[in-house]
């Protein structure tokens, strides 16, 4: 009897201190992690507002589909922010040369490699100019980029001025917006084999690299989680990729489009946390002078994060371009202003030096379920603008307080 009680004392004590450890956690890394709890409630409580239709593998399946321009202009938006710049351009730079890869295919009659690598080209030369006038000349960006704004839209106007509509019969280029993954396997009937697989080795390589990573920090002596809140992390985040994939494969599996998504969130995870010039990006945001006293090229930095933005902005345009089959006048509008948003819902601070690619794509993904979720409640677009202006401010202020609680 005395072992039994003295067994339930020391689970009461374990639980005591586990959740005592994951409060302290959650205080202290709740920039990293609020974003995460946000998307968690929107979705729940979307699901229950719809009886579950938002979180039905379709809808799921064009959630995530939908938000994949957003999520890559989202990406190029962040390290402009963080280092301290802005550019209010990318939407109609999206707009442009989407319009322009659709004319390369119609009326030049290229293919659509060719015609995909141009507008990138074309982007990287774009950005260039932008960091030339900001990094050399001394332009404020706020400035440069609204004046491309203006320009970028009257390009697209004339762009699509003769038909308004370019529309692109184009199946390999359309199917980069609306199609999806092969399934050379069918192992199981209902499901799409080779996106739970894909599934599988995506969980097995996150949990490799979170236990190469913690090896690592004990190897340094810096402070790590406890195993069982180590366990538990492992364990929550590998059911939710699970989950999600779980239902993708429920419908038609990974598009081609979470495919381009994933590829740019993995490429700019590894120069923003494994390089050197991610180094310099994040010093020059926390301090653009100290970090030029050190020894930084800021302008040359200014350049590179600048043609990032816009070769960005050009694969935008491409996924946008080809989820509509065609190019319109109106492609591009309002497009910075949800990359801003979803980067500062994201994580990324109004004051530079902070912010994580993978906590702007899921600030993307927090918006989208917003816009998702009114829509199928049939709630007003009025006010569906006034709701995501609410949540920006709110960001906003919670980057400003949790700054000051460091400080």
């Amino acid at each position: 009897m005395d072992s039994i009680s003295k067994k339930e004392k020391n689970i009461k004590i374990n639980l005591f201190n586990y959740f005592k450890e994951f409060k302290a956690l959650l205080r202290k890394n709740i920039r990293e992690y609020g974003m995460f709890i946000a998307l968690f409630i929107i979705m729940i409580t979307f699901s229950v507002l719809t009886n579950g239709t938002f979180m039905s593998p379709r809808n799921l399946s064009n959630l995530i589909n939908s938000t994949g321009y957003i999520a890559v202009l989202t990406i190029g938006m962040t390290l402009i922010l963080i280092i301290r710049h802005i550019d209010l351009s990318v939407g109609y730079v999206a707009g442009f040369l989407g319009a322009v890869v659709a004319i390369l295919m119609t009326s030049v009659k290229l293919n659509t490699g060719v015609s995909i690598l141009i507008i990138l080209v074309i982007g990287i030369a774009i950005g260039l100019f932008y960091g030339f006038l900001i990094g050399k000349v001394g332009i404020p960006a706020f400035v440069v980029s609204l004046a491309g704004m203006l320009v970028f839209r009257g390009l697209l106007m004339l762009a699509t001025q003769k038909t308004g509509t370019i529309i692109i019969p184009n199946d390999s280029f359309n199917d980069i917006g609306n199609g999806f993954i092969p399934d050379p396997f069918k192992l199981v009937d209902g499901y799409h084999s080779l996106t739970l697989l894909l599934g599988l080795a995506g969980i097995a390589l996150y949990i490799i690299a979170e236990l190469r990573n913690r090896k690592n920090m004990q190897k340094y002596e810096f402070e790590v989680l406890s195993k069982s809140m180590f366990v538990s992390k492992l364990i929550f985040v590998s059911l939710l990729i699970g989950y999600v994939i779980w239902m993708l494969s429920r419908y038609n599996g990974l598009s081609w489009t979470v495919v381009i998504v994933l590829l740019v969130t993995a490429v700019y995870h590894f120069l923003t946390t494994k390089t050197v010039l991610g180094r310099q990006i994040y010093a020059i945001g926390g301090n653009p002078e100290a970090a030029k006293l050190s020894g930084i090229n800021v302008t040359r930095v200014t350049y590179f994060v600048f043609a990032s933005m816009s070769m960005l902005a050009a694969l935008a345009g491409v996924l946008y371009t080809s989820r509509l089959q065609s190019a319109t006048t109106t492609a591009g509008v309002g497009f910075e202003l949800d990359a801003i948003a979803a980067a500062y819902v994201g994580g990324v601070s109004t004051s530079g030096g902070v912010g994580k690619i993978t906590g702007s794509l899921i600030g993307a993904l927090v918006m989208s379920s917003l816009i998702s979720g009114m829509n199928l409640m049939g709630v007003n677009i009025s006010y569906q603008y006034i709701i995501r202006g609410i949540i920006l401010v709110a960001a906003v202020i919670f980057d400003i307080i949790t700054r000051r609680k460091k400080g």
